[in-house]
């Protein structure tokens, strides 16, 4: 079986896991809301996932007005859709209504609950790169909802909009020798009043990405209250992030394929502002791997070696070889240069071939140098 990679080089921190057996009920009061009730809209999106599929059969979601430990006073809501859901369509800014302006109480909202029936499945390519399904075992304790804590305050003639993003990667478990893949969600809510969207597009936009924020939770330094938001871009490069607090933010984009060409490309001070809709105006621009250049001084000494830019003559690298005279500097952008060697008692040269001194860096490559030779003065 294909095991996950890593598609976020940021930190990622653990997010709790809310587990409590509930048994539904419906409670009348939802019937009794008048014209200027607040009414709540709820989505779903997802944080990515190396996987093909991942499909959790949604049944229900419920709210609780009350800090009752009990199973009593939980809301069930009219949901507009029910059924089997991919989560890993929801992403890059593509989203589920799973219910759209519901009226509820003046209150507090304690809680939402996500309730997941049987059925859950994922699909991931197999050592043939095949896709082959299999059955997302989900553990007792978590088969009558999915609890997450809100505690906002509900006020009459408001509409209320939360998000419910569910995190793939840290739901999905695989269970060692057994073979078997459990699901042990990891569900996060926040309200679009107070978090904001990030949208925006990443460059080359046919470099498929993983586009993510750095959440510093209670703005204090420690980090166990930090999580990220990710997203993936689209077949254009675009990209959405739901549900980032207020806030000033590095946006860094990363393409999936640890094997591109391209490193991370990052856009810096992004301000985000809670119930607003944030668009980076310029493209985030992923950056080329860098490569490297190495040689060989036949007179078998220590020489100097400098790198400069073709066109500018501006000093990249400069570095000492070794007592043989073999040389690896890395870290050169892609571009055309001009290698230098010197050394004392020699006459300095500039690294030719065929006629030219333009030393060509590719992404990611190490450009080979022929064996040079100094003459003395």
């Amino acid at each position: 079986m294909k095991t996950m990679k890593t598609l976020i080089r940021l930190k990622s921190l653990l997010l709790s896991l809310l587990m409590l057996s509930v048994f539904g009920c419906k409670d009348s009061e939802s019937d009794k809301m008048s014209l200027d009730a607040p009414t709540i809209s709820i989505k779903l999106v997802d944080s990515p996932g190396d996987f093909e599929e991942v499909n959790v059969n949604v049944v229900g979601v419920m709210i609780k007005m009350d800090d009752s430990e009990d199973d009593n006073g939980w809301i069930d809501l009219d949901m507009i859709k029910t059924g089997p859901i991919n989560l890993l369509n929801l992403t890059g800014g593509i989203n589920e209504v799973l219910v759209d302006r519901f009226p509820i109480p003046v209150g507090t909202l304690k809680q939402i609950r996500l309730v997941l029936g049987d059925g859950n499945t994922i699909v991931i390519r197999n050592d043939s790169d095949e896709p082959e399904t299999f059955e997302l075992k989900t553990p007792s304790a978590q088969q009558s909802g999915l609890k997450v804590k809100v505690n906002a305050v509900i006020e009459e003639g408001f509409t209320y909009n939360y998000v419910l993003d569910f995190d793939v990667d840290k739901s999905i478990v695989m269970a060692g020798n057994s073979d078997n893949i459990i699901l042990k969600p990891v569900l996060y809510a926040s309200a679009e009043v107070s978090s904001g969207i990030i949208e925006g597009t990443v460059q080359p936009n046919d470099v498929p990405s993983v586009v993510s924020v750095l959440v510093d939770d209670m703005g204090t330094p420690e980090t166990d209250d930090d999580f990220i938001i990710s997203a993936n871009t689209d077949e254009t490069g675009a990209f959405a992030l739901w549900g980032v607090p207020g806030g000033t933010y590095d946006v860094i984009a990363t393409p999936i394929d640890s094997e591109s060409i391209y490193a991370e490309g990052i856009a810096t001070g992004v301000s985000v502002v809670n119930g607003e809709i944030t668009t980076i105006a310029d493209p985030i621009q992923l950056t080329m791997k860098p490569g490297s250049i190495s040689g060989d001084v036949t007179n078998d000494i220590v020489v100097t070696v400098t790198v400069k830019e073709k066109d500018t003559e501006n000093v990249v690298a400069t570095m000492d070889s070794n007592e043989a005279g073999e040389f690896l500097i890395e870290g050169i952008p892609v571009g055309t240069y001009t290698v230098t060697i010197s050394a004392t008692g020699y006459i300095s040269q500039d690294y030719t071939k065929d006629s030219s001194t333009d030393v060509v860096v590719e992404a990611n490559t190490e450009t080979v140098l022929d064996p040079i030779t100094l003459v003395a003065e």
